[in-house]
């Protein structure tokens, strides 16, 4: 830990705001305050072992003993508060952004039905009014679909089925799913892989939404016309699948928060206001239930490059 990690630490305000928490119930204060009644009680019995218990030694044997359980029992009961403040400000930091992210789709939503209904619209108007309703359900739709995979993963009821897939084909039919995204936003794709790679042994409907997923945050991040390279190979007993991209990239300091649930760095936040930041999150998830393993690099305002290796059936 860094001195200044160590400082903001203790700087006891700080961590209260950041837990949202009054001083009185805020686990680094309580921890402070503990100590102090700790340091008092040692003081007390020891003062009171000296008048009753005459050999010295034994008299600091009793108040190292009891100084040492104490401690333990303070630092027990301050990390079970420290883990329900954490609970406690990831709830409502789930419930602000959830908030705000179905805010809007609804919003669009509401305006085109109701202009919908005015029937003041040519044509061409309702085909429009009818694409946005379109986007606006399905926006609301994925969303619905990523809060209820990270309740299974937090619930430990998520699942997944085996069988044997090819990754290439998996890969090839998602791309086709993006190929009008990719049109659209002027983004070239190259897909390198190698010839005749063995087949794993995964949940094919799970897999595709890593690719999904991966893929969709490329290609949203991109600044403006771009390329996206991704590259497939066998990597000793493993399949090993990368996907790099010329975009905004993440700022160093945010890269180790990247994988967290709600995260968005704070340039794509600028670049890109839609997202729930649980993409990368449930990714990361998925391919660890599935024995793989996931990393990245990332330079800003240069791109990131996502990798990840699964076992070979």
């Amino acid at each position: 830990m860094t001195f200044k990690k160590v400082c903001e630490q203790l700087n006891i305000k700080a961590q209260c705001e950041k837990y949202g928490l009054s001083l009185w119930q805020c686990p680094q204060f309580l921890f402070v305050l503990m100590g102090i009644i700790v340091m008092i009680i040692i003081v007390v019995s020891f003062l009171i072992a000296s008048r009753q218990i005459e050999d010295p030694r034994l008299v600091v044997l009793i108040v190292l003993s009891l100084s040492a359980l104490l401690v333990i029992i303070d630092y027990i009961i301050i990390r079970s508060f420290e883990k329900l403040a954490e609970v406690a400000r990831i709830k409502m930091e789930f419930v602000s952004v959830i908030t705000h992210q179905l805010r809007s789709p609804i919003t669009n939503i509401k305006y085109a039905l109701e202009t919908l209904i005015s029937g003041k619209l040519t044509e061409k108007d309702r085909e429009e009014y009818f694409r946005i309703l379109e986007e606006n359900i399905e926006r609301t739709e994925g969303l619905i679909n990523n809060i209820l995979t990270v309740s299974r993963i937090s619930l430990g009821t998520f699942k997944l089925r085996k069988e044997e897939i090819s990754m290439v084909d998996l890969i090839e039919e998602t791309i086709l799913e993006f190929k009008p995204l990719l049109r659209a936003s002027n983004i070239a794709l190259k897909f390198e892989k190698e010839k005749e790679l063995p087949k794993i042994l995964s949940d094919p409907s799970w897999l595709k939404e890593v690719f999904r997923n991966l893929l969709d945050n490329a290609i949203r991040y991109q600044k403006g016309k771009g390329t996206i390279n991704l590259r497939l190979r066998k990597k000793g007993k493993n399949i090993y699948f990368q996907i790099s991209d010329s975009g905004v990239g993440i700022p160093e300091e945010e890269q180790k928060f990247i994988f967290q649930k709600f995260f968005r760095a704070r340039n794509a936040l600028r670049y890109q206001t839609n997202g729930t930041g649980l993409g990368l999150y449930i990714v990361k998830e998925i391919i660890k239930r599935m024995k793989g393993k996931i990393n990245f690099k990332s330079k800003e305002n240069k791109g990131t490059t996502f990798w990840f290796t699964l076992p070979i059936k």
